[in-house]
């Protein structure tokens, strides 16, 4: 088993967004230190939900500050990024980090990004198969045109080119964000893993899994060595000496978090959305995600694992909001959660969990 630390840089009432930036490159530090196989970002514009705009250009500093970890974007929005240009930034850090970075792809939602970055709502609806087709072309070939209805552009060449660089390595790994039956599908299509979110429970996830390997297998893919490199299962972890405090911590801070940051989304057209009860939704991650003392933490991943086959995990270590009682989480669920999984700190070995 493979467990990571997802890290937004959540800006928590009260604070600044320096202090939120620094919260999560010291969570990224330390997750290394404590022995975690992975750090995952998140990307955000405009909202207190997540302080980082840009999940690669966050990832870059974290593995200039790390030796062995390795750091993924959950995710990078395709429809505000060009394929190109994010593809670039990916086979750069592919190259340069010894494949340490793994690109996570989402289509986002329908928010005034959109407008701010001129790719329009059209990107949302309907451009995010075009934006990925020509990012993989990108990472995968050694020259590259375009001729859709977002992307035209002549042939040109491939620099630098990851899929041949980098001596025992293929292209970059590259996984979709998945929240619907469409997306699955779509990741299935292309021969690629998923990342699924902190809402859904163990059933809805494993329902995702058997319809992405029935739409795998019917493209001709090979699922096993696919699902080897791993599909993601977003979570949240908070350790503490018993259940009842761990669930504490988060419930006093995290409703807050949820309502200033999830509030401040605008839609790009003005469509009606329908915001979580912050306080409700807190409680259903607590009682979904590995939320008590390391031994419930541990089983409570491990059954997740047996039910969906899911053997990777990014899990928010920063619900508490605060910089002391993060950094004590990551450091308990390295020393204390890790090795009832199998997985000693340091190693990211895969547990035997059967």
């Amino acid at each position: 088993m493979r467990v990571g630390a997802f890290v937004l840089g959540a800006q928590f009432p009260g604070q600044g967004q320096g202090e939120a930036l620094h919260r999560a490159v010291r969570s990224a530090e330390l997750a290394e230190e404590a022995g975690l196989d992975a750090i995952w970002l998140a990307e955000h514009h405009f909202v207190p939900y997540g302080t980082c705009p840009s999940a690669v250009t966050l990832a870059a500093l974290l593995l200039g500050r790390t030796q062995r970890i390795g750091v993924g974007t959950a995710v990078s929005v395709l429809p505000t990024a060009h394929p190109v240009t994010l593809g670039e930034q990916t086979a750069l850090l592919h190259l340069t980090t010894g494949g340490r970075f793994t690109l996570g792809v989402g289509r986002g939602g329908p928010w005034v990004d959109l407008e701010v970055f001129g790719s329009g709502v059209e990107a949302y609806e309907r451009g995010f198969p075009e934006s990925l087709d020509l990012l993989l072309r990108w990472l995968r070939e050694t020259r590259v045109g375009a001729d859709g209805e977002r992307y035209r552009f002549r042939e040109v060449t491939v620099v630098p080119r990851p899929a041949e660089a980098l001596e025992g390595t293929t292209a970059p790994p590259v996984l979709v964000a998945c929240t619907s039956s469409g997306s699955v599908q779509l990741a299935a299509e292309r021969g690629l893993p998923m990342l699924l979110g902190m809402h859904c429970g163990d059933e809805e996830k494993a329902g995702m899994i058997a319809q992405w390997r029935r739409a795998a297998r019917a493209a001709g893919h090979d699922t096993d060595t696919i699902e080897a490199a791993g599909h993601v299962s977003a979570g949240v972890v908070q350790i503490a000496d018993n259940q009842a405090e761990a669930a504490e911590t988060l419930t006093k801070a995290m409703p807050g978090w949820l309502r200033q940051g999830l509030a401040a989304h605008v839609t790009v057209d003005g469509r009606k959305r329908a915001m979580r009860d912050p306080a409700a939704y807190t409680e259903l991650l607590c009682g979904l995600h590995p939320v008590g003392t390391p031994e419930l933490c541990a089983e409570r991943l491990a059954a997740t694992a047996e039910r969906t086959g899911i053997q990777r995990f990014a899990l928010l270590v920063e619900g508490s909001g605060d910089l002391a009682a993060t950094e004590l989480n990551i450091k308990r669920l390295g020393s204390e959660v890790l090795p009832l999984l199998g997985t000693q700190p340091g190693t990211a070995a895969l547990g035997d969990l059967r």
